[in-house]
Formats: structure tokens, sequence, C-alpha cells
């Protein structure tokens, strides 16, 4: 089978999520809880909701900015922010966020990065200078972007202290879509991504023996999901078959959690 075959997937379970999170685009856990946030424009502010949906308690992430947040990341210290949303091409502050969600959320550092590769920041729609999913490891925390280009995702890594870093891409998977969300399971070894085609189909892609050592032995497979014409920007695996996604609202309706078993 081609590692890009379409595999069989349904949605278990799904419930709406309050307005107020229109534009969840991060999952992670926190306790028997999950964890969202907006994306560009939102506040600089953490969502806590229960697995039916409920709104339990906003965390504001005192002195951040939300340019454009699109994911986030956690290990067994910190939680990691992604500010690197770049539609256009054109920001110079890209960063990763550092909280301690053992100490109400306070910051703790910033990671900035730039990519090494780019010259053009004049304002455009089709580029490769966009990430919009964050998993962290145990040694680095991973970026794939959103090629506009070439419809791949680059893999790009840092480490986790605060700093000013320049990017190199590692890898490129072919995905033929444009990637919106990751996370990683450290004992399955799985990362996990959600990413869209401009028709609106909405995929799942699991990536399994990942290792940044190996990539070369990453094994990919790509499924539908049966979503269309949502917008889904955050996954977080459950196992190696089962996952929590969430789309936006997109305009007049609720957001949504979805549980999707492959």
């Amino acid at each position: 089978m081609n590692q890009y075959d379409l595999m069989a997937q349904t949605v278990v379970y799904e419930t709406p999520l309050p307005k107020i999170i229109e534009e969840t685009s991060g999952l992670e856990f926190l306790n028997q809880d999950l964890l969202t946030h907006n994306d560009s424009g939102g506040k600089p502010v953490l969502y806590r909701f229960n697995l039916k949906g409920e709104l339990l308690q906003p965390y504001t992430i005192e002195g951040a900015e939300n340019n454009d947040w699109e994911d986030m990341a956690q290990d067994e210290n910190f939680i990691y922010i992604s500010d690197s949303g770049n539609n256009k091409g054109n920001r110079k502050n890209l960063n990763l966020l550092i909280v301690d969600p053992k100490d109400n959320f306070a910051t703790v550092g910033q990671i900035s990065f730039h990519y090494r590769d780019q010259q053009n920041f004049d304002k455009r729609s089709e580029h490769p200078f966009d990430a919009e999913a964050l998993i962290a490891t145990e040694e680095s925390l991973i970026l794939f972007s959103k090629n506009r280009e070439t419809l791949t995702t680059e893999l790009y890594s840092l480490p986790k202290k605060a700093g000013n870093y320049s990017l190199k891409p590692q890898k490129s998977f072919d995905v033929q879509s444009l990637i919106t969300g990751g996370d990683y399971h450290h004992k399955l070894q799985l990362v996990a991504l959600v990413g869209y085609v401009k028709s609106g189909e909405q995929f799942l892609y699991t990536l399994s023996n990942f290792d940044l050592d190996h990539l070369n032995s990453v094994e990919i497979k790509k499924f539908k999901l049966p979503l269309d014409g949502k917008q889904i920007e955050a996954v977080k695996i459950i196992d190696h078959k089962t996952f929590w996604i969430t789309s936006e609202d997109e305009g007049n309706r609720h957001p949504m959690l979805y549980k999707i078993q492959i």
C-alpha cells in the first residue's frame, strides 16, 4: 500500500464547544480536561473545558500577545505556545512562548526563530514560511510547516531553551495538503497531524516510529475525515487509533470537539 493511500475512519463522539473559543487552534490535556486557544487576533488566553464541551476556566497569559497562536505542545515541565502563524509570509516576530502550568501559566521564557532560507518578506499568498503544527518530544520542539507553494510539510526542530534560532528544514513530507495542527505521543512513538485542501476536504495523518534521528524510517498514513467543509486546526492523541480534534465555528455555527477512530 502506498504510504499516502486513504484509510478508513469514523467519528465516534462529537459535542459543541463554547462560542468564546470560536477559533480553537491548539489542543492539550490538563488532567482529565482539555486546553485550547484562539488564533490570530484572539486574547492571550488558554481555555479549559471538559469532554462534554463545557467551559471550566480561562487562564490569561500575563504580558503575552496573541499575534497568531496556532498550536501548543506540552512536556512534563511546561506548555509551549506557538505564535507562528504567518499567512502572508511577512512576519519577523515568530516565537514560541514557554509557560508554566504549575505557576498559574506564568510565562517563563520565549523562543524566537526565523527561517534561514527566507529572504523575501513581502506579503504574498503562496510561500513556504508558515507553520501551524507544534509537537514536543523529550529533547526538542518540532514545527511542521504549512507550505502553500508545494502542499508539503517541512519539519523544523528547535531547542526547548529561550533564545533566537535560525531554522533549516530537516525533512519534507509530501502530504498534499495544508497542515494545521499536530501532536506527539512518546510511548507510542506516534505523531498525528491534521490538514486540509482548498476544496474543503479534511485529513488526519499518522507518523509511526517517529524518531528525530531516523526520519527516513517514519511510516506515514493518510486518513480522510468525514468533516468536509469544517476547519480543523488541532489534534490530540488518545491512543494509536483514537484522537481528539477540534474545528472552528466557521461563522454561524459552534466550534466542535470530535473523537475520531481509525
